[in-house]
């Protein structure tokens, strides 16, 4: 009886030991993530973001986007843009995905021209809410590190009025970290 619960307590060591070093082996399992948009730059602009896994098929996150070169005639100073995603791959977290997001946002004001067309004033600057879907692709390595390339559209909810238009967009192609 001693040589069978013997038995019995080294295989479930083993197996618990064999379960946990295959869960923390597998970089698809880890539930935090950290990118940047490479393309932002390109823009004056530099966006950073955080994702957490809620499970296979879906995510929260939050990414902040700032122009640090206004010399580019842009209108958006800074956001910072909750999500949800849903995805649609096999692996966890990864592939196709589908986003809905929310964005507090600080745009530049309407320009307003004078009768002369050449002198203009600007109202001071406009923080409103957007609300909007985005779809995109994920790719995670066997290392843990993450490829990504999106696209979101979304429109101003409260004081469109004020700006110069009514709609954001978010473009990213981003490289992370999945930990």
């Amino acid at each position: 009886m001693k040589k069978k619960l013997l038995q019995l307590i080294i295989l479930l060591a083993f197996y618990s030991v064999n379960a946990q070093s295959e869960t923390d082996a597998n970089p698809y399992q880890k539930k935090n993530e950290i990118k940047l948009n490479l393309i932002a730059p390109l823009s004056g602009a530099f966006e950073a973001g955080f994702e957490r896994h809620i499970n296979k098929k879906s995510s929260l996150g939050i990414s902040a986007f700032i122009v640090y070169d206004h010399t580019k005639d842009k209108d958006m100073n800074y956001f910072i843009s909750p999500y949800y995603r849903y995805y649609f791959g096999k692996k966890y977290a990864s592939g196709f995905f589908a986003e809905g997001f929310g964005m507090f946002t600080s745009i530049d004001g309407k320009k307003i021209y004078a009768a002369d067309n050449l002198t203009f004033t600007e109202n001071k600057d406009v923080y409103d809410l957007a609300l909007g879907a985005g779809l995109g692709w994920k790719l995670v390595t066997r290392k843990g590190f993450v490829f990504e390339a999106n696209a979101a559209y979304g429109k101003l909810v409260f004081n469109a009025d004020k700006t110069d238009h009514d709609q954001v967009i978010k473009l990213g192609l981003s490289i992370g970290y999945r930990f």
